[in-house]
């Protein structure tokens, strides 16, 4: 739990930008929940599509007195919060250029899509869009195999 979750979670750190993070397909609030702990000053929408999973969210978020995390209940496709985010942040929810496909829309004007990979995507990135351009960190994640995490970079060109 620690290092698979809370650890793998935190590793996304230093690719946030800005001041708006959007968790895509949240889940149980990873990564959104620990970098909502050590990002007080951000403000993270943790989102869903399943009605459990985002309640437990909430009701984290409220025993932790994180004032910064609002949950939602949405399919990616058709959250529309009229304002586009600084980061979009996705960790085991699908391949790249399905991603880009259903929530690259969401990244606001010079933000990034941070996805969280395990090893290198390089056939998900051969399949990328062209209006995107991407790179790739490898993160080393303490208590994991060297090598078996990355973090995808992607911004519009």
């Amino acid at each position: 739990m620690i290092t698979g979750h809370l650890l793998d979670s935190l590793s996304a750190r230093p690719f946030l930008r800005g001041e708006r993070v959007l968790d895509v397909g949240t889940g149980a609030g990873f990564p959104g929940l620990p970098l909502a702990i050590v990002e007080p000053d951000r403000s993270f929408t943790l989102m869903d599509s399943n009605n459990k999973k985002v309640m437990f969210v909430e009701h984290i978020a409220g025993l932790l007195g994180l004032a910064n995390v609002t949950a939602v209940k949405a399919r990616t496709e058709g959250f529309a919060p009229g304002k586009g985010f600084d980061t979009v942040i996705a960790r085991a929810v699908a391949a790249l250029p399905r991603l880009v496909e259903i929530a690259g829309h969401h990244v606001g004007e010079g933000g990034v899509f941070v996805a969280l990979k395990g090893r290198y995507p390089a056939e998900e990135l051969e399949q990328m869009p062209d209006t995107w351009e991407s790179s790739v960190r490898q993160i080393n994640v303490p208590g994991l195999e060297a090598g078996s995490r990355h973090a995808v970079l992607i911004e519009r060109k």
